[in-house]
């Protein structure tokens, strides 16, 4: 193996997160025998062999473990400090990189006794190349470290740097939950066209069909998302009725507020868990 094209990486915990980055990895080219996944579950151990041969599969953190370049932290925020302190022996000298909400990196240096840390927030549409992932790095990761982050991180799709960790938190609140908003809003969009006459599943179809058609003319305009809103809000129109309702109970103010409350469980997460 040419670790220079193809550096091992080690991820700790395959659940689905892991998964949709060892698939970009591989549907990119990326070697499976250049993988390894600790992942306590057999069953989970079982599909991660199936799907990805070659790739090595343990139980637990050991010896077996190979020398690694990176190092993708895929746990819950709830089991990061046990599990670094059962793997920490075996990946000495990693660049680091966490995908686990809230935790700090701070609280990772401590518990790895490293500072090339990374502190990624990736979103499920990860699992289909779509994801939208917000990225932090600590002082000591290098361009060089940077560099392979994104390599990794691009096969789920987009990314964004911020300098400021705390606005992980915004972007956890953001775009980490973001996918349940909108399926919340696909599922009311389908019960209410439903009520309205339609077979659900018509009504589940034009919702979703309109998301996308919707989100992707906002990506591709150079238009302001206000603009592109007021072009389909003809006055005294079908829209202009839908939106003035929504005004009238305030429902952008109710959404902010729901993101604050997410943006605050996550610095919440990182204080109760980072200890």
């Amino acid at each position: 193996m040419n670790t220079s094209t193809h550096p091992l990486i080690t991820f700790i915990g395959g659940g689905n997160m892991a998964s949709a980055i060892i698939g970009g990895l591989v549907r990119q080219g990326h070697p499976a025998s250049a993988l390894q996944v600790v992942e306590p579950w057999d069953e989970q151990r079982a599909k991660l062999a199936q799907q990805f041969p070659g790739m090595a599969v343990l139980g637990a953190a050991s010896a077996e473990l190979q020398p690694s370049e990176l190092v993708v932290w895929a746990v819950k925020p709830q089991t990061f400090k046990d599990a670094a302190a059962a793997t920490n022996l075996f990946v000495a000298g990693a660049l680091h990189l966490s995908v686990a909400a809230g935790i700090t990196s701070e609280s990772i240096a401590r518990w790895l006794g490293s500072e090339r840390i990374v502190r990624a927030m990736p979103n499920t549409p990860a699992l289909v190349g779509l994801g939208m992932t917000g990225l932090m790095a600590r002082a000591a990761v290098t361009a060089d470290d940077k560099t392979l982050i994104e390599r990794v991180v691009r096969t789920t799709g987009e990314m964004v740097w911020v300098n400021v960790e705390a606005d992980l938190d915004a972007v956890t609140a953001l775009s980490g939950s973001g996918p349940a908003y909108v399926f919340f809003f696909l599922e009311a969009m389908r019960d209410a066209g439903a009520r309205m006459g339609l077979a659900p599943e018509v009504a589940q179809q034009l919702a979703i069909g309109t998301f996308i058609g919707a989100a992707t003319l906002a990506q591709r305009s150079t238009d302001p998302l206000q603009t592109l809103r007021e072009r389909v809000t003809s006055k005294g129109g079908t829209t202009y009725a839908a939106i003035t309702s929504m005004e009238a109970s305030d429902m952008k103010a109710l959404f902010e507020k729901a993101l604050v409350a997410a943006q605050t469980r996550a610095a919440e997460l990182g204080a109760e868990f980072g200890k």
